[in-house]
């Protein structure tokens, strides 16, 4: 293969080096991010001499040539654009940069808001549960063990605005303390609490501009953009401080200007203009309501998500309070259930639609704890984050309101809804089952229609990948020594010792299709890579997260450890042979800390690959289940 050649032609179909803000490369294909994408030939680059396949993922642009390639051509393509060689982390960067305004603003408010997660869905469970229970049990509240647990389960949503605000200064590049202060100011004891103003304790003037307009004394619990902006505006200038303050007096002058400024422009600017805003979208929320044949109703229901993730959706306790003092009939717990449980049901289809473990553990309890009337895990944890499922849950929503509206459903009380709302709806059962069936079912089926799962989303053509027909080979547990095993030259037998998983279900576009060559993917249970049988190391990539065999039956293989694991740059993995050198089976090639890649949130699921398919009529895997070291893996047919 001339590589140079290769390279140049790439490189030409990109639209020329004037096209390409930054390359990298992995053990398999180059990435790279591209200034403008319209001017790619993504036709001519699939048609070049040692490409494989062309894709778009995570802003890069990502062209797949093979191991023991790839780095040869990388080389010859850097030289011919005249860049320096990136790293994975400079691309991932880049491509960001690249993305579109709204959806680095979506991956901002996930990246501010996934950290918090846990603590508000431990403390929100806790406080639907709490509710329910009183709403059932009123006596239960005077109990001295209710009063402790109520303080344990409101402790997050009370203090929200500091864990925003210390996440979003780690997103912002500032001082997570400073950005705890920020926070700390938004609720302080001084001002009177957001749900208090709200339900009419009286305000007092905390700052005036000339007369004109009076800022009052009110805090901003339970709301999130205005301290995102807040935290924003406060580490734009602590980092330009940093650049201009002498360090001797760096330590002293930033904190205080930066605190200063951004707080008072907070308090004066930022959050009055939001509460400003939020006060015209509870008037035109009052007038939908209004609209006859739960049209109004159905509009709410639809937008209501939205409102959570602008955070206006804590006022709305001020028009249950209303409607309440009015006629005893608050109308308005019916659509936000609606909306709630549409968005939990959108979360559950994810759930159980995606093959990513990691997402499914997430998604399960966060549906769950949208049942209970707590969406903030399921709207920004999940729904958010992949788009599709949220304009699911916000059609449910719409659906599930105007049943509410038409059948005439209301609660008696506010400040429960979902599941625990059955115990204020009693007047009105079967209305407010029908508008909860209703939501979730409309939320559930678009959702689990919409929705895709990462590597079908970007090659669908993985999920019509063939299973190959399996013959299950059992081997005793006794058996992990290659002396003890009688090898057949047409297996491959296990590198690892772990759960054997399909090629079509490693979650990786390029393996699921089978785009680099056919074969079956391991599990790990143990750190350790083993020869699968005589042969050479024909190319170790200088990561150690992948190595390439040829053995001396002429199989070619590729054994990959994870699934973007290259983005460790080394971290974890430790090699034992070179390139080169001469293995015996069972020999031990690469050793890694399972455990340590997982928590750095890569999947450890191995792909092991024939390279050479062309000299084989038929590849099947071999085994299903557990397998040991040398199990039977796969097993082939010349021809």
């Amino acid at each position: 293969m001339d590589y140079r050649k290769c390279a140049s032609e790439i490189l030409a179909a990109l639209g020329g080096k004037e096209n390409l803000a930054s390359a990298a490369h992995c053990a398999t294909r180059l990435r790279l991010v591209i200034a403008d994408n319209g001017k790619v030939q993504k036709k001519t680059l699939e048609n070049v001499e040692g490409v494989k396949g062309v894709f778009e993922a995570a802003g890069q642009l990502q062209i797949i040539i093979g191991t023991g390639t790839v780095n040869k051509v990388y080389a010859e393509f850097i030289s011919l654009a005249g860049v320096e060689a990136a790293s994975k982390e400079d691309v991932k960067k880049a491509a960001a940069s690249q993305a579109p305004l709204y959806k680095r603003a979506i991956k901002t408010l996930g990246d501010i808001f996934v950290p918090i997660i846990p603590a508000i869905v431990a403390t929100g469970l806790l406080n639907g549960l709490l509710g329910g229970l009183e709403r059932a049990f009123p006596s239960i509240a005077d109990s001295y063990f209710y009063g402790l647990l109520n303080i344990f389960s409101n402790a997050a949503l009370v203090f929200l605005p500091i864990l925003i605000a210390v996440s979003a200064a780690k997103i912002f590049g500032g001082n997570t303390y400073l950005g705890a202060v920020i926070g700390m100011i938004m609720i302080h004891p001084n001002l009177i609490n957001a749900w208090s103003a709200g339900s009419g304790t009286e305000t007092e003037t905390l700052w005036s501009w000339f007369g004109l307009w009076n800022i009052q004394n009110t805090g901003y619990q339970g709301h999130v953009i205005p301290v995102i902006i807040a935290v924003l505006l406060l580490c734009t200038i602590e980092k330009k401080l940093h650049k201009i303050v002498p360090e001797t007096i760096d330590l002293f002058v930033t904190p205080l200007v930066s605190v200063l400024v951004s707080a008072f422009l907070t308090m004066t600017v930022i959050g009055p203009v939001f509460s400003q805003l939020e006060t015209w979208v509870l008037d035109g929320a009052k007038w939908l309501i209004a609209i006859p044949f739960g049209i109004g109703s159905f509009i709410m229901g639809g937008v209501y998500a939205p409102t959570v993730v602008a955070g206006v959706h804590h006022m709305y306790n001020a028009i249950e309070l209303a409607m309440i003092a009015e006629d005893g009939k608050n109308t308005w717990m019916p659509i936000a259930t609606a909306a709630n449980v549409a968005q939990g049901a959108a979360a559950l289809a994810v759930a159980f639609k995606t093959h990513s473990k990691k997402l499914r553990s997430m998604a399960f309890p966060a549906s769950l704890s949208a049942f209970l009337g707590i969406t903030e895990p399921a709207i920004f944890g999940v729904n958010v984050r992949y788009g599709k499922p949220l304009v699911a849950g916000m059609a449910g929503g719409a659906c599930g309101a105007m049943v509410a509206s038409m059948m005439k459903v209301y609660a008696t009380a506010n400040g429960v809804t979902g599941l625990f709302g059955f115990l204020i709806t009693t007047d009105s059962f079967f209305g407010y089952l029908l508008t909860m069936l209703v939501s979730s079912a409309v939320a559930f089926a678009l959702s689990y229609i919409l929705f895709k799962d990462e590597a079908e989303e970007k090659n669908p053509e993985a999920a019509a990948a063939p299973v190959y027909a399996a013959t299950i080979a059992s081997v005793p547990e006794t058996v992990c020594a290659a002396d003890t095993v009688d090898f057949d030259e047409n297996c491959v037998y296990a590198p690892l010792k772990g759960k054997v998983v399909a090629m079509k279900d490693v979650p990786d576009e390029t393996f699921a299709a089978e785009v680099l060559g056919v074969g079956a993917a391991i599990e790990p249970e143990e750190g350790m890579v083993k020869a699968p049988a005589d042969g050479e190391v024909s190319t170790l990539f200088d990561t150690n997260h992948a190595i390439g065999l040829t053995l001396e039956n002429g199989m070619e293989l590729l054994i990959h450890i994870g699934i973007n694991t290259v983005e460790l740059d080394g971290a974890g993995f430790t090699g034992h042979v070179a390139e080169g050198d001469k293995v015996k089976r069972g020999q031990t090639l690469i050793t890694f800390d399972k455990a340590f890649i997982e928590s750095k949130g890569y999947k450890t699921v191995t792909p092991v690959i024939i390279t050479n398919p062309d000299d084989f009529s038929e590849i099947k895997q071999a085994a299903d289940g557990s397998i040991d070291f040398l199990g039977k893996l796969i097993e082939t047919k010349k021809g």
